[in-house]
């Protein structure tokens, strides 16, 4: 079943606040390999959505 959705409708609020990058690193338990490749690609601050697209975590095995 489809839904059709107005773009206006849309909440992008989340994906499109801005982040210290330093933060979301140590939220999200990223490495500081990944947190400097990340300051290099977007400097000090980037969007929710930019940094959860960039971002790689090692996976959490038992």
């Amino acid at each position: 079943m489809t839904e059709h959705i107005e773009p206006r409708q849309v909440e992008t609020d989340d994906l499109t606040k801005v982040w210290s990058v330093t933060e979301f690193c140590a939220r999200h338990r990223i490495d500081s390999e990944e947190q400097a490749l990340l300051l290099k690609l977007f400097g000090p601050f980037a969007t929710a959505s930019e940094l959860l697209h960039n971002a790689k975590r090692a996976p959490r095995f038992r």
